[in-house]
């Protein structure tokens, strides 16, 4: 027991002198490493959150004129925390990703291709936005703030210098200077979210003031600015020039692009946030190169109707515009309305049974589940469970509001149709994308057996001349074999010929699903993300729910819905690739 004792004394003697003595860097390191890893990323949580109350804030206030706070108040802050988040990024890109052993490993599955692409279009629009912007504000310098006009300045720089960060940089794993990168990916994602809302505030108050000034004379337009709503600053200034039009209307009609560069540069960056210090294991640090082969061993059958559906959507809705817009007669209204609904709702529809058939063919794959730890993808769920949720509050109230309103016309019951296809095409998309996300890509042809290859090869077999190798009697007529190796039975070969083919044809189905869905998302989000919004247009709720509350649930949640839209583009082409 003596002799125990003191070699126990020594040996924690021994492990407390090893603990104090410097160690070389080691990416995981349990107990204290992994507490104050915790702790790290709750400083940086603590700090997004309050910036982002505050920032909702002054954002929330400034919509409203009674309220002492302003627009420039407003972009004062948004360019004080850009001019920030400029900075950090190029300490990030001069002095953390050069340390030694900064970046021990890379996540393969975070910013692929196609969201960085994605990320690059929408800051293109996010550019030409902001040089609207800066000559819209420009024709005003003698009676605006100055930070109205620095503000798409230092917004422009800002795009450009976090576009180029993510694109370099969105699959780190970074193991330096922890806590300041964690910081600084929050103050990132705050700021990203901030210039978010209020773009969305903007361009909500920009529609309220252009439906209220077409349904009103100028005298009482101004009167009810002045009652509660938020005036620009620019109102009181004359833009009566044509290229002042032209810049007015044009920065208001790339907001929506701007809206969703905001929100997948914020994807992003918390996908850097959840792999600041991360070790990825061997079998996930393998990177799967997929190849690009959408167009090729399809049958156009997806892409084709989804073609149609863009086309016929874009038609629908410059009508739409057209008609409800410009013209004040009811019947053409009712007529555009009428147009939108059995539109959507056949594209709905469709969406729905394409939904439906690819889980079902999701049940028949033999592909492994994938079940290894990977942020992209738990983000990717969960945008899209939770940007549904917009979409599916805007839903319930017009339900509620059909149901209860009366009378009924034909117009009611189209929007009813409309609303519960959406909750439904919401639903059945969730559960195909998900399914998709979740599989393991297709192994490629030279992971088979020598055996299966020599299968493959021969051109001249098919299934019937195999078949008529089988005597009536049962037994079997084998060809020589080499010593070694065993026979193959004819039944054996007729199903390692038509096993690949059936997996062929499976993907192709949901290769071509996964294109239509793409393709009829993306007309679903450009309809009511410029201007197409039957919400305003028909008066079944506005008159259930009232002018000032139907409009504010509709400026909450249908950014998410359009969000949802875009995202979901992103994710179908994941699957479509995976598939």
């Amino acid at each position: 027991m003596g002799r125990g004792s003191k070699d126990d004394k020594a040996s924690l003697a021994s492990s407390q002198t090893t603990s104090f003595s410097p160690q070389p860097h080691q990416p995981s390191a349990p107990g204290s490493k992994e507490v104050w890893k915790k702790g790290g990323r709750m400083f940086s949580i603590l700090l997004a959150v309050h910036l982002a109350l505050l920032a909702c804030t002054l954002v929330s206030s400034g919509a409203f004129e009674k309220i002492a706070v302003h627009d420039y108040d407003v972009f004062f802050l948004l360019t004080v925390m850009m001019l920030i988040v400029i900075i950090w990024i190029i300490f990030y890109l001069v002095s953390t990703a050069r340390c030694p052993d900064a970046i021990l490993c890379k996540d393969s599955h975070a910013g692929p291709i196609w969201l960085r692409g994605g990320l690059i279009l929408f800051a293109i629009f996010s550019l030409v936005m902001d040089v609207f912007k800066i000559g819209y504000y420009s024709s005003f310098y003698s009676c605006l703030s100055a930070i109205k006009i620095m503000y798409p300045i230092v917004q422009a720089i800002f795009v450009v210098v976090q576009t180029y960060f993510l694109w370099i940089s969105a699959k780190d794993c970074v193991h330096v200077h922890l806590n300041i990168t964690r910081c600084g990916l929050m103050l990132t994602l705050t700021t990203n979210l901030a210039v978010w809302m209020s773009a969305v505030t903007d361009e909500s108050v920009h529609k309220a003031h252009s439906k209220l000034k077409k349904n009103t004379t100028e005298e009482l337009f101004r009167w009810l600015l002045k009652v509660g709503m938020r005036s620009s600053s620019t109102d009181a200034c004359n833009c009566n020039s044509q290229i002042c039009q032209i810049f007015k209307n044009g920065y208001f009609w790339l907001y929506p692009f701007n809206i969703e560069y905001s929100l997948f540069a914020s994807a992003m960056v918390y996908v850097m946030w959840k792999n600041v210090g991360r070790v990825i294991e061997h079998h996930s640090h393998h990177v799967q190169r997929l190849k690009f082969r959408l167009f090729r061993r399809t049958f156009f059958v997806g892409i084709v109707l989804g073609l149609i559906v863009l086309v016929s959507g874009v038609g629908v809705l410059v009508v739409y515009e057209v008609q409800v817009n410009s013209s004040a007669e009811s019947s053409k209204k009712s007529q555009a309305l009428t147009m939108y609904y059995i539109f959507n709702i056949v594209c709905l529809g469709l969406m729905s049974l394409v939904c439906i058939g690819g889980s079902v063919i999701y049940r028949f794959d033999k592909r492994d589940m994938d079940r290894h730890k990977n942020p992209t993808r738990t983000l990717d769920v969960a945008l899209l469970m939770g940007a549904a949720l917009g979409q599916y509050a805007i839903s319930y109230y017009s339900i509620v509001a059909i149901v209860a309103s009366t009378p009924r016309d034909a117009i009611s019951a189209l929007n009813l149709t409309y609303a519960l296809l959406m909750i439904a095409q919401h639903t059945f998309q969730n559960i195909f994308i998900i399914e998709g996300l979740h599989r393991q890509p297709p192994k490629e042809d030279h992971k088979h057996s020598s055996h299966q290859k020599d299968l493959y090869g021969l051109t001249f077999v098919n299934v019937s001349a195999v078949s008529l190798r089988v005597p009536d009697s049962g037994s079997t007529v084998a060809p020589s074999t080499a010593p070694g190796t065993e026979g193959t039975h004819p039944s054996d070969l007729v199903r390692s010929l038509t096993a690949p083919k059936k997996i062929n044809w499976r993907r192709k189905f949901l290769r071509e699903i996964s294109m239509f869905l793409l393709l009829g998302n993306i007309i679903l989000w450009i309809m009511p993300a410029f201007g197409a919004r039957p919400h305003f247009d028909n008066d079944t709720e506005l008159n259930f729910y009232g002018d000032s509350m139907w409009p504010a649930i509709v400026d909450i949640c249908l950014p998410f819905g359009i969000f949802y839209r875009m995202h979901a583009v992103a994710s179908l082409l994941e699957v479509c690739i995976m598939s």
